[in-house]
């Protein structure tokens, strides 16, 4: 799986800059930080739609 890296990116765990890395697996997108192991996802649309009503996703991954 290829990981690109998002410039000027800091992670809200380490505040380390720039090492952070996007991949996208199952239809969901994850981010993770190369330094300390942080990740954050958000799956597409029809991700969502496909979970059942009770559960939840954590993490929202929002682009600043």
């Amino acid at each position: 799986m290829k990981k690109r890296f998002i410039a000027g990116a800091v992670c809200p765990k380490c505040k380390a800059m720039d090492t952070m890395g996007l991949f996208k697996e199952h239809g969901v997108e994850t981010v993770t930080c190369v330094s300390c192991g942080h990740q954050m996802s958000q799956p597409e649309e029809h991700v969502v739609q496909e979970v059942r009503p009770n559960e939840q996703v954590i993490g929202i991954f929002k682009q600043e």
